[in-house]
């Protein structure tokens, strides 16, 4: 079983791929504190994302980013999920690699289209042609995820518990 004092797990893939709906789960089951990066930053700036979007852009809302990443990273013993684009970046990639265990959710673009259709707090969907954006991340995206990742754990049947189960494996055999 899993130790109290292994190291901190990280959850990096695509939006609609589970991972702030795993992470509390998993955070409950290793009893660890749970983190969302995108909560901890609208904590941050008393402000949503889209709001930070609209206000400072991509490029204002990464630089955000980049902060709470490298605070979150640091803290001990954690379980966090981070945004989508958390992997655009090198130095969240390293803090992420080097910090934890990191564990990419992958879902193919169909699933993450139903389950972030009705979602209106994503900023990158606010478009006439979400699938084509999703594709788009996704081509843009995925060999960052499997960079940084330890471990790749498809999430696309959509079962908690057998992806719990799985990441608990991995982590058990990765010495985590």
């Amino acid at each position: 079983m899993i130790e109290k004092d292994s190291p901190s797990l990280f959850l990096v893939g695509p939006m609609g791929a589970g991972k702030s709906t795993l992470g509390r789960h998993l955070a409950h089951l290793l009893g660890r504190p749970f983190y969302d990066s995108d909560r901890v930053i609208e904590e941050k700036t008393g402000a949503d994302i889209p709001w930070i979007f609209d206000m400072e852009g991509e490029q204002g809302f990464r630089r955000r980013e980049r902060e709470v990443i490298d605070e979150l990273t640091a803290l001990p013993g954690i379980v966090l999920a981070t945004g989508g684009g958390a992997v655009t970046s090198e130095e969240n990639r390293r803090y992420l690699h080097e910090r934890g265990c990191v564990i990419y959710l992958w879902t193919p673009v169909d699933v993450q289209l139903a389950r972030t259709r009705n979602d209106r707090n994503r900023p990158l969907l606010q478009t006439d042609d979400p699938q084509a954006r999703l594709e788009a991340l996704f081509a843009e995206r995925d060999a960052l995820y499997r960079e940084v990742a330890h471990v790749v754990v498809s999430t696309a049947a959509g079962n908690l518990k057998k992806v719990c189960d799985q990441v608990l494996g991995c982590l058990d055999a990765h010495g985590g």
